[in-house]
């Protein structure tokens, strides 16, 4: 069904960097949350107030908050999909973000009122009338929402889209909400025990939690993660796929909103390689980028010393010496400054985060191993942080090299 959605619906469905494809899918997206969850609301409020369930009439707000999100992130896409303009050169894309922490937002605030409720509940029961009836609509309610959660994480993943992520995870609440109010509809008949406030308060915990979880991964985007593993080496592979680029560093992606990123890389090439063609190299290497991932990446031409012997040498002993280490350890930049009475090694250190070796030990353990075998050496060392992910977050052994 969702698939069928968006045929009829988008227009060249798979070209989801395209601003006005996004703003397809998001009015899609939240059209049709607005209709699934007023027909909700309806049904749930006129069972509850028949009932005199409180956990099925909060159920039933629950969705007309879920209206209020859908109306909000259909307005946060709209402004997403603005061009670039003179006080935003970069686009608009992480309205998408602050829209969907609005959304987060609004589950914080659902989560608390029904806890409120549902402790007045437990401490004021009263007395919760079963039908067939409202079974038959909770069971369509939790089908509906289920549908629509699967729906918004596909387009959400599709998109790498947070806001719709974010509304997948709000139905999927509402299916534990709406799951729970059944639950404890049911066995209130066998016994006097408040089970639909406990249910209450238990579902409440449970969309507080679902909210921080959002307002976590939202924040860390505002704030500025790393680019993803996958991107990066999917970058690195671009570049290094022409044979004249000895190696890639000190690559950063800036996050600007889906679809609006931009980057810098460091490249390596032969220092005795004509400019104007190392120049034509690189330019074909920054189309390549952007055609393959949409990343506007501006590449900085590093020149690499291969043929003299002597440099070749010492930079083998100080990439050992970093292996040694450990194996997560690279360096970059590597030249030598030859003095009358001293070299100097020139280089830089990239440490990944959870490395174990600090600054201190890399700069001991080169200096004590240069000091046994050539005193007429002397080490200016620059220690460098990643600024892309990890194939593993925390696994120093999955760096980036």
């Amino acid at each position: 069904m969702g698939k069928l959605l968006v045929r009829w619906f988008i227009k060249n469905p798979d070209d989801v960097d395209n601003e006005d494809v996004r703003y397809a899918y998001g009015r899609l997206s939240s059209f049709t949350g607005i209709v699934c969850n007023l027909l909700l609301f309806a049904l749930k409020l006129i069972l509850g107030i028949v009932s005199g369930a409180i956990s099925i009439i909060s159920d039933a707000f629950n969705n007309l908050s879920d209206c209020l999100s859908c109306l909000i992130t259909l307005f946060g896409y709209k402004l997403a999909a603005k061009p670039a303009d003179r006080e935003h050169p970069f686009g608009h894309g992480r309205m998408e973000y602050i829209v969907s922490f609005i959304v987060a937002v609004i589950i914080f605030v659902v989560g608390f009122e029904l806890l409120r409720s549902s402790i007045e509940s437990l401490l004021h029961p009263e007395a919760v009338l079963f039908s067939v009836y409202t079974v038959v609509i909770l069971v369509v309610s939790i089908l509906v929402k289920l549908w629509m959660a699967g729906f918004n994480r596909m387009l959400g993943t599709k998109l790498n889209n947070i806001a719709m992520i974010a509304a997948a995870e709000d139905s999927r609440n509402d299916v534990v909400t709406t799951a729970a109010v059944l639950a404890s509809m049911i066995l209130s008949q066998f016994s006097s025990f408040p089970f639909d406030g406990a249910a209450g308060v238990l579902v409440s915990l449970f969309i507080l939690w679902s909210g921080v979880e959002i307002s976590r991964e939202i924040i860390s985007r505002l704030l500025g993660q790393p680019a993803s593993y996958e991107l990066t080496q999917k970058i690195r592979e671009i570049i290094l796929a022409h044979p004249e680029v000895i190696g890639v560093h000190d690559m950063i992606i800036h996050d600007y909103g889906p679809g609006k990123q931009f980057g810098s890389a460091h490249a390596e090439v032969d220092a005795n390689m004509n400019f104007l063609n190392a120049h034509e190299i690189i330019d074909n290497a920054e189309r390549e980028v952007y055609e393959k991932t949409h990343v506007s990446m501006t590449l900085h031409l590093d020149p690499v010393v291969l043929d003299d012997p002597r440099i070749n040498r010492y930079r083998t002993e100080v990439e050992r010496v970093l292996e040694s280490l450990s194996p997560s350890l690279s360096m970059h930049d590597f030249r030598v400054v030859f003095g009358e009475h001293h070299n100097n090694l020139v280089f830089d250190v990239l440490i990944p985060y959870g490395c174990s070796a600090s600054q201190e030990d890399i700069q001991k353990a080169i200096d004590a191993h240069f000091a046994n075998r050539d005193p007429k050496i002397y080490t200016v060392i620059t220690f460098d942080r990643a600024y892309t992910g990890m194939k593993e977050e925390g696994d120093e052994d999955k760096a980036e090299k």
